[in-house]
């Protein structure tokens, strides 16, 4: 897996700050100061994380992470964000952000984040194919694509994720606090039954009977399992 990370950010010396360090932390490391160029960075190179502010001039933050979901690329990313940006910073994680910082922050505590994002990744590619299927149900990883009897089915990328999720821990108990830090990160909302929404409208897409699932059942009182006996009968 290549160790090269992008910075798209406007202030040079947050720009400076974080090559340094993260040089020292053996990365490789490139830069853009404008959203325009950072986009068109991240979709020529081969990049192991972008770190990435929201405010840019040319295109936001945010617009790059829905470009770069959309075209399938499933690069981590990590959100720089200032304080009172937080509707900013929940619908960047809406649009597949994996994480968020926020200014000003410790160089320290970006690059230990660095290093848990780049670990589970790592993580996650040593336990999947490109493609998974389960029932009628296909799952394509690198097209970030799921079709169901041949027929695409329609996700947004937090449904995605959710679903790649539930694969890559089947047949695991995942709690509601799990799912939340895991895909939504750090607390950002404060209630469970957001989880329970977006599960409910994602068995509605890959569920042949979503008031009784066959695949992501409810473990009463904790949380959900991805059953991979039932996925095998299938």
């Amino acid at each position: 897996m290549t160790t090269r990370i992008l910075v798209v950010e406007d202030d040079r010396a947050i720009v400076e700050g974080l090559t340094a360090a993260l040089t020292l932390e053996g990365y490789e490391v490139e830069s853009a100061t404008d959203g325009r160029a950072g986009f068109e960075s991240a979709r020529r190179n081969d990049l192991a994380l972008l770190i990435l502010d929201i405010m840019l001039p040319g295109m936001s933050g945010l617009e790059i992470t829905k470009r770069l979901r959309d075209d399938g690329r499933d690069v981590p990313i990590i959100l720089l964000t200032a304080r009172g940006e937080e509707d900013d910073r929940v619908l960047g994680l809406e649009l597949g952000a994996d994480d968020y910082v926020t200014k000003p922050f410790s160089v320290r505590e970006l690059t230990a984040r660095v290093r848990s994002i780049l670990r589970r990744s790592r993580e996650r590619g040593g336990k999947r194919s490109n493609t998974f299927r389960f029932g009628d149900v296909r799952v394509d990883f690198r097209r970030q694509e799921v079709t169901r009897a041949g027929e695409r089915v329609e996700m947004s990328a937090r449904e995605f994720r959710i679903l790649r999720y539930f694969i890559e821990h089947a047949g695991e108990m995942l709690s509601r606090e799990q799912l939340l830090n895991d895909i939504w990160g750090y607390d950002v909302f404060p209630t469970t039954r957001t989880v329970d929404n977006h599960i409910a409208r994602l068995r509605k897409k890959v569920e042949e009977e979503p008031d009784s699932p066959r695949f992501i059942r409810t473990v009463r009182g904790a949380g959900y399992i991805f059953d991979p006996e039932a996925a095998e009968e299938a």
